[in-house]
């Protein structure tokens, strides 16, 4: 399979996934929002307690 084949299929499959993609709803967007927002939160509070549990070790 060469370059032009390879960005051929490429084109042919992104073509296939925006016909199959749709605009989400407002529930939707809200409920994605909500679930990115509490990642946002998970992952920042991980990374205070790190970073509280460095400064007490005295790295």
């Amino acid at each position: 399979m060469n370059v032009q084949e390879k960005f051929d299929k490429f084109i042919k499959d992104a073509k296939r996934v925006l016909k199959v993609s749709r605009k989400p709803d407002a529930k939707e967007y809200r409920e994605l929002a909500k679930i990115s927002a509490l990642g946002v939160v998970v992952i920042g509070g991980i990374g205070y307690i790190i970073v509280c549990l460095g400064s007490l070790i005295g790295l």
